[in-house]
């Protein structure tokens, strides 16, 4: 198996999102919660080069724990949340 790269890859490299299902690339990844990392970031590009030694030495310990360790959300829970956000905005405009 090939050494992965010391380096994150630029942005002509893309792997397949697990959460959006399309092709993504790192940079997105890096930055896709409000400027904090995808909280799958590291399970997706831990292949292709030490990303929790990179994220480690960025991230300060509150926004790692912020990221990585933070119980999430049930997504049926959010799924809610958006429908009931959604349907606020159509009764204000009405």
């Amino acid at each position: 198996m090939k050494k992965p790269e010391s380096v994150p890859p630029d942005d002509d490299f893309k792997i397949r999102c697990r959460k959006l299902g399309h092709q993504i690339h790192f940079s997105y990844c890096r930055r896709e919660s409000s400027g904090l990392p995808c909280f799958k970031i590291l399970d997706c590009w831990y292949p292709y080069f030490p990303i929790e030694a990179l994220l480690r030495g960025e991230l300060t310990e509150e926004e790692w724990q912020d990221v990585f360790e933070k119980p999430r959300q049930p997504k049926i829970l959010s799924l809610v949340e958006l429908i009931e956000q959604a349907q606020k905005r159509t009764q204000a405009k009405g």
